[in-house]
């Protein structure tokens, strides 16, 4: 398997629409959002402080840290306030009845 490949991170129908999955993938933690449309993955960990993305509430294409409010966009996974700032997001596919992320291994 090369670095960066699919991985499955949830079956369709697991993720409610407006819900999200907190799964480990290829060495991270990752976020796997249903918007209703399509799914998104970006990476669990707000780079504030650290919080769980994945537990915040997901609204209009956005995702609210729980802690402290911060905003990021699902599609290109930039802050609302500073879009200089990302959590990385990643390429999502559904195969079948399985839903995969393209998830690259943490930096060494």
């Amino acid at each position: 398997m090369s670095d960066t490949a699919f991985h499955p991170v949830a079956r369709v129908g697991e993720i409610p629409v407006g819900g999200s999955k907190v799964c480990e993938v290829a060495g991270r933690i990752v976020a796997v959002f249903n918007d209703g449309q399509r799914y998104h993955a970006i990476d669990d960990l707000c780079p504030h402080m650290g919080a769980s993305l994945g537990s915040g509430p997901m609204t209009e294409g956005m995702v609210t840290c729980p802690w402290h409010a911060w905003r990021f966009r699902l599609e290109d996974g930039s802050w609302c306030d500073n879009p200089n700032l990302k959590v990385e997001v990643f390429e999502v596919r559904v195969s079948g009845d399985v839903i995969e992320a393209k998830v690259t291994p943490p930096p060494a």
